[in-house]
């Protein structure tokens, strides 16, 4: 029995497309939240993703561009050093936030010092405050136990404001690797407001860096040591380094080193969250996660607080004088951020888990030096507790304020009025998607306690919610959907299919139900079906829009699709798809580059992207605000589904594949084979075809197995590509 594969119902297909080029077409706001969330999709889908596919990773150079092949080079090289470049950025030399130095943990320790401290790390600079002393101690005492010296003038700093400005108001200086105060961004161009979204996607990548980073052990040499439960850079029987074992923390010197710094931003940052933003509808304060209910009042993280700052003394950082709550809602997207963070550095500083080599690394970090061991071990609670408490506030504020029990399903914002929760009435598929891969994550690290049930039945409910109410009869996703109201109309978007298929595959992977993998499969055809032009290696953003548009957010949630499409849904055409469309649009939007990458200068390693230090309009190294593509129109027409069918089959083909369809009138069919890079691989048909049906059959023996698209132009009946799966 043949299959049939029909036109999507109304969508613009085109007659003739003709090569245009990326144009950045905004450089002058960076939204936190929304590179980091680049940041963090890019990390998974580089190192990670590249050895998931079976690559060598020691076989790459970053000065020989595309070896041993371009899949390669993209995820192992381009992917991962961008997401550095984007982090490094952030948490270190733009000051896009609140120093380290008046961080909480910080100025915890700076109060048990007595007066005689001041000075004392600051080369005997009294002034009045020990804060600069700690931090100084501390960074000095994570350079000594990874064997690392630390860098100069950097800005590392606890919580991330919103947005700035990535213009550099001052050329770069020549050492700025090794010195980054030339790289500092203009603070008067920042938004100064806090929001949770920022501060998470951060955090997650804060992990993403640490967890790799700490990992493993080297020697003085800078030689990579196996973790293996017995060898450890402390001294036997205790936490403390032994300077005489030639073992030190992390998988090399600045691996070490930095991992240490971020982690150190991580704790600081979260006990800041828990100890002084939580809002209770009214006014900011602490909230104590072992003991709290929302039953018995809520307290939850607001959207935005606006800080004032004020100067703390000469040559010091600025520290806040106030705080305002500027835009009470809850927003998911913001919670879910903070929450990914949070489950993954509980299970990196878990002390119960030994479950692969790198955990007892871990084990050796938070032990109490250099950071402190758990509750379990010392009776005050620690790091990993801070993690895991935090992570259930946030759940449990999420479950009470944002998920629809009558409906069963997450909603985008919510709110507090007389203490009493107001929850909004929409959510969107990006965040119906990304909130049941969190909330996986959450069954995950809190199995065999009372909220593992309850996050698996979140889990279940918002997956069968996006497949019964989200998705439409032809298997695309509507963007929205609004309780009391359905689904929302408007042009489906790329990004809308991708974030289905994360989330559910999230689910799949969880559960193990099927049907969660036929949907996110199905998403993830209906987004390479509808929006990816193999020709220009490149989607269309949205439906039926010539002019896509590409930001941090809608790049980062389409690779992210695409990456989990490959290592889940078993998508083998999608790794390539991917380092297209990577090459074709990231590598226009990257804006700065320098060493990791192979860059030297001049443009060293071909790739399009200026040296940092000859960058001309003086753009640090993160991603353009907002990039267009034109996909150039000669004609177009919609397509009504009973005008123009198309059956191929079989599919899979191992011989010969039959290309049926009937045409209302005579007109000129062109049938063309592409393989998943775009290149025309045969013209199978093209000819002037008369009334009636039409059948051609092609032979597929030349091609080796893999994906294919057949391209069939018919006339005023419009275009349309056609997955095939050659065996």
């Amino acid at each position: 029995m043949k299959t049939l594969f029909t036109f999507i119902l109304s969508f613009t297909l085109f007659s003739s497309l003709l090569h245009s080029q990326v144009v950045v077409t905004s450089t002058n706001l960076f939204s936190t939240r929304d590179q980091m969330l680049l940041a963090n999709e890019i990390n998974e889908s580089g190192e990670p993703f590249a050895e998931a596919l079976g690559y060598n990773l020691d076989l790459l150079d970053p000065a020989v561009l595309d070896s041993p092949d371009s899949i390669a080079y993209t995820l192992g090289i381009e992917n991962y050093e961008y997401s550095r470049y984007l982090l490094g950025t952030v948490v270190s030399r733009s000051g896009i936030g609140l120093h380290l130095m008046w961080g909480p943990i910080i100025m915890k320790m700076a109060a048990m010092m007595p007066d005689d401290f001041d000075g004392k790390y600051t080369n005997g600079m009294k002034n009045g405050v020990k804060e600069d002393d700690i931090l100084m101690k501390n960074i000095m005492h994570f350079g000594m136990l990874a064997n690392q010296t630390p860098p100069k003038n950097p800005f590392p700093q606890f919580a991330e404001f919103v947005c700035g400005d990535p213009h550099l108001p001052q050329a770069p200086a020549s050492d700025f690797t090794m010195d980054f105060s030339s790289l500092r961004w203009d603070r008067s161009k920042m938004d100064k407001t806090l929001n949770l979204g920022a501060m998470g996607q951060a955090l997650m990548k804060q992990y993403l860096w640490a967890q790799d980073m700490l990992g493993g052990f080297h020697d003085a040499d800078d030689n990579g040591i196996d973790p293996d439960g017995t060898v450890s850079p402390d001294s036997t029987g205790s936490p403390n380094f032994d300077p005489d074992n030639n073992v030190f923390y992390g998988g090399s010197a600045i691996d070490g080193f930095i991992g240490q710094v971020l982690t150190a931003e991580a704790i600081n940052k979260t006990a800041f969250l828990i100890n002084a933003l939580a809002y209770d509808g009214t006014q900011l304060g602490k909230v104590e996660p072992s003991t709290y209910n929302p039953e018995n009042g809520i307290k939850y993280f607001p959207h935005h607080i606006a800080i004032t700052e004020g100067a703390s003394g000469t040559m010091l950082p600025p520290k806040v004088t106030a705080m305002e709550v500027t835009d009470a809602s809850s927003d998911i997207f913001d919670q879910l951020s903070y929450l990914w963070g949070t489950l993954n550095y509980k299970n990196m500083m878990d002390p119960d888990n030994n479950s692969d080599v790198t955990h007892f690394a871990y084990h050796d970090v938070f032990d109490g030096n250099p950071f402190p061991a758990p509750m379990s071990e010392t009776g005050v609670a620690g790091p990993f507790d801070l993690m895991k408490g935090t992570s259930k506030v946030i759940f449990m504020n999420l479950m009470a304020m944002h998920f629809n029990k009558t409906e069963k399903t997450f909603v985008n914002t919510s709110g507090l009025s007389g203490g009493t929760v107001q929850q909004g009435s929409k959510i969107s598929t990006v965040n119906a998607g990304y909130i049941v891969m969190v909330l996986s994550k959450m069954k995950e690290e809190f199995t065999g306690t009372p909220l593992e049930q309850k996050a698996l039945d979140a889990v279940n409910a918002q997956s069968q919610f996006l497949m019964n109410s989200l998705k439409d009869a032809d298997g695309g996703y509507f963007n929205s959907f609004t309780i009391g109201s359905g689904a929302d109309n408007s042009p489906k978007k790329a990004e809308t299919q991708a974030a289905a298929a994360r989330g559910l595959y999230a689910a799949y992977t969880l559960t193990n139900n099927t049907d969660y993998l036929d949907a996110a499969n199905e998403a993830y055809d209906y987004l390479i079906t509808n929006f990816y032009v193999a020709t220009e290696n490149a989607f269309l953003t949205e439906a039926g829009n010539s002019m896509a548009t590409y930001t941090p957010f809608n790049f980062a949630v389409i690779t992210g699709g695409l990456r989990e499409a490959a290592l889940v849904g078993n998508k083998t055409e999608a790794p390539a798809i991917y380092t297209g469309f990577f090459k074709r649009v990231a590598n226009k939007m990257q804006l700065a580059e320098f060493g990791p990458t192979g860059e030297s200068g001049n443009d060293s390693d071909n790739d399009g992207i200026p040296y940092l230090a000859e960058q001309p309009n003086q753009l640090a190294p993160v991603f353009a605000t907002e990039a267009q593509l034109h996909f150039h129109i000669t004609s177009a027409k919609r397509i009504e589904l009973n005008k123009f069918q198309v059956a191929i089959y079989p599919n899979p083909v191992k011989t010969n594949v039959t290309i049926d369809f009937e045409l209302t009138k005579a007109t000129n069919v062109k049938i063309d084979a592409i393989d998943y890079t775009g290149k025309t691989v045969e013209t199978i048909v093209n000819r002037k075809v008369y009334k009636g049906e039409f059948k051609t059959s092609w032979s597929v023996n030349n091609l080796t197995a893999g994906i294919y698209f057949l391209r069939i132009s018919a006339g005023d009946a419009g275009i349309t590509t056609e997955k095939i799966i050659v065996k």
